[in-house]
This record gives C-alpha cells, structure tokens and sequence, in this order.
C-alpha cells in the first residue's frame, strides 16, 4: 500500500494537481482496483490466441488528403483571449 500512496502523490505532483487527503484515498483505492484486475488478467490463458492491434480485421483505413476550405487566421483568432502577431498567446506550462 505504501507504494501506492507514493504513486499517487508523486503522479499528483507531475500534474500539478493538489489532493486533499480524501482524494488522496480515493485515488489510492482505485488504483489497488486498477492493479488487481491488472492481476486477473495475467491470469487469464491467451496462449492460442494470435496477437492484433484490433478484434477484427481492417483493411484501407486510411483516406486520400484532400485540400479543403479552412479558418481564415483572422477567422481562427477572433475568439482568442490573447494573441500576438497572429497568433494565440497561452501560459507557460513547460519548464
């Protein structure tokens, strides 16, 4: 469990995000939850079973690009909180 508690504090961290004790718990909780059922379907025999992106087949999924009207910049840029040289403006979230 204590692995846990470290997990969640330190994903909380990464996000930014402050947790109250509650929150903490809840987390914690369903994250036991997600590593049980993580746990069961080790379990589970999949060994005659081929390996596939999806359940069924797909063939040709992919469409030709084609040119299309688009947003004038002035058009894309009119609702914009902030922008600068035609172009939107947004808070630093990198370090």
């Amino acid at each position: 469990m204590a692995d846990r508690d470290l997990d969640v504090a330190h994903v909380a961290r990464l996000a930014r995000i402050r947790l109250t004790a509650e929150e903490t718990q809840l987390f914690q909780a369903q994250l036991g939850d997600v590593i049980a059922f993580a746990a069961q379907l080790r379990e589970v025999d999949v060994s005659g079973v081929e390996a596939s992106a999806h359940a069924s087949p797909i063939f040709d999924v992919f469409r030709e690009d084609k040119a299309r009207d688009s947003f004038t910049q002035e058009e894309a840029l009119q609702n914009a909180p902030q922008q600068a040289k035609g172009l939107f403006v947004v808070t630093k979230v990198v370090e």
